[in-house]
């Protein structure tokens, strides 16, 4: 199988390719047009911040070239957050899949910290990509900045307010989490997305 990398600067890629490997899958990171409209599967994972990260992608197409893939397609993270129409992060443009507003966390209480860091439960829905993941399925976050629930939600988290946890539009799946660093969750998650 054909599994791309969207390469576009941001940090925490190799966590993504050390957990496909780990399921046989040696995936090429790349910001190479052609490869990525080849590939079977393109991940579109990553850590950083959504202004810096959307200039990379408009200087290269990869903008437009992401929202015509056909294949099935996985923002993780910040790629979540990047397949929204737009992010308070540096008021940022983004390539408008899911027409979601991202926001920042406003803390309420004294204990609310941002960013959101550590094990949260999900509450799943009936999606291809969130099946067998056994009752209380918990993942790792690491995030300032959050995606409201809205129709395209399929899974949510909460901290200091329900919000998208993962969502699904079309040939686009996304997790606000790291499945990669999620343990036997996240691999499943994993999984189903190169099954699909």
């Amino acid at each position: 199988m054909n599994v791309a990398i969207v390469k576009y600067n941001a940090g925490n890629i190799y966590s993504v390719v050390n957990a496909l490997k780990r399921l046989g899958i040696d995936p090429m990171l790349t910001d190479d047009a052609e490869l990525l409209m080849k590939a079977d599967k393109v991940l579109f994972p990553g850590q950083g911040h959504a202004g810096e990260a959307m200039d990379y992608l408009r200087a290269r197409k990869l903008d437009l070239l992401i929202r015509d893939l056909k294949q099935p397609v996985f923002g993780i993270c910040v790629g979540q957050q990047l397949l929204c129409r737009h992010s308070e992060e540096g008021d940022t443009e983004c390539i408008g899949i899911f027409d979601a507003e991202v926001k920042r966390f406003q803390p309420q209480r004294h204990e609310d910290k941002v960013p959101c860091m550590g094990w949260n439960e999900l509450q799943v829905t009936d999606n291809p990509i969130l099946k067998n993941l056994g009752e209380h399925p918990y993942v790792y976050f690491v995030h300032s900045y959050y995606v409201p629930v809205c129709n395209e939600t399929i899974a949510t988290a909460d901290y200091i307010l329900p919000y998208s946890a993962s969502m699904h539009k079309d040939n686009f799946y996304t997790c606000q989490f790291h499945p990669e660093k999620s343990g036997k969750v996240g691999e499943q998650i994993i999984k189903n997305f190169i099954d699909l």
